[in-house]
């Protein structure tokens, strides 16, 4: 229903025109061009705006960024992926070629409620310089103008409206460009996961590194305390045969001051010059003089070979042979009955 006011007719907006009003970018203020972004916020871009924007808060391109949404000033924080990494809202995609749809189907020619188009430089055709580009050449896949078509080099090509080759080949982009980003995401993942088994190896070769030397230090420890039993062992054996040594030695000496003695005695008795005194002095000393000849001769005396220690001797080739061949895993028993057989062969 129309309203009069002041001489006037104010007419009520219709549906169309609010449905266009909420399909309109805010940026370019134009219906939405696909593809179309969503924001955190839950407002909406053309892509190709969001990328102005973006651009012009982030002249140098680092990785990642911010704008503010132009509707509500939100803050919008961009990955490394920039706008490619902003979800596309495919339910307003789908509401525009509906809208636009309608629109063709009832031929509204009203310029109020049909889009206002974005401002772009004509191109102009190279061979005939007064023509516009307003055809593609599906056979060279280029675009061309309407004169190329009718007198020149492509009278004989296939053709087909720019404006839909333009849509179509714009969808493909984008579409490549979704599955160019999902890729990279895909690889930034796998990125991540070897970067973590990165992490996982170095850990665990530390973890291994830590186990091996401690049972090289429990075999250092092993070696050190058999080390220890096996030279008490000598050093036992050796106090042993010492003690026993000196205790020989000590009797032999203490029958040698004594036999010393007696030769003294009988050496001042044949000094004598009574044959009385030497007659009463002799037959006592011949009989000890025979009896420590005796005794001297029947002395216990060491063993042949007492000396020696070589019952003593370690063999290692055995061992050496198995510490030469160890490595990583569970020993082969095999291989140590194989060192054994070797060293008794040998």
């Amino acid at each position: 229903m129309d309203v009069q006011r002041s001489g006037s007719i104010v007419r009520p907006p219709s549906p169309m025109d609010s449905l266009e009003k909420q399909l309109s970018c805010p940026i370019c203020l134009d219906m939405f061009t696909k593809p179309v972004v969503i924001l955190p916020c839950q407002h909406n871009l053309c892509r190709s705006c969001a990328s102005d924007l973006y651009d012009s808060r982030n002249p140098y391109r680092f990785s990642g960024g911010v704008f503010r949404c132009p509707t509500c000033r939100f803050e919008v924080v961009l990955d490394r992926h920039g706008v490619h990494g902003l979800q596309r809202n495919l339910l307003v995609e789908n509401i525009i070629d509906i809208y636009k749809q309608q629109q063709e189907g009832t031929g509204n020619t009203n310029t109020e409620t049909n889009l206002k188009p974005k401002e772009s430089k004509e191109l102009m055709c190279q061979e005939h310089e007064d023509e516009k580009i307003n055809i593609y050449c599906v056979t060279h896949q280029e675009p061309t103008c309407s004169m190329c078509k009718v007198f020149g080099q492509h009278k004989d090509c296939e053709v087909a409206p720019l404006a839909s080759i333009y849509q179509t080949q714009k969808g493909d982009l984008s579409n490549a460009i979704d599955t160019l980003v999902a890729s990279n995401a895909r690889l930034q993942a796998l990125l991540n996961q070897m970067d973590e088994t990165c992490r996982v190896v170095e850990d665990n070769a530390q973890r291994a590194k830590q186990s091996l030397a401690e049972r090289f230090d429990l075999l250092y420890a092993v070696l050190e305390d058999r080390k220890s039993v096996l030279l008490d062992q000598i050093s036992k054996e050796q106090d042993e045969k010492v003690a026993a040594l000196r205790a020989l030695a000590q009797r032999y000496g203490e029958r040698l001051q004594a036999s010393t003695e007696l030769t003294d005695s009988a050496v001042r008795a044949l000094e004598q010059s009574s044959a009385a005194e030497f007659l009463v002095a002799s037959k006592k000393l011949i009989s000890q003089t025979k009896d420590a000849t005796k005794s001297s001769l029947g002395e216990d005396r060491p063993e042949p070979g007492f000396e020696k220690m070589d019952h003593f001797t370690l063999s290692t080739d055995n061992v050496q042979a198995v510490l030469a061949k160890m490595d990583f895993g569970v020993v082969d028993d095999d291989e140590f009955e194989d060192a054994e057989d070797e060293e008794e062969e040998e």
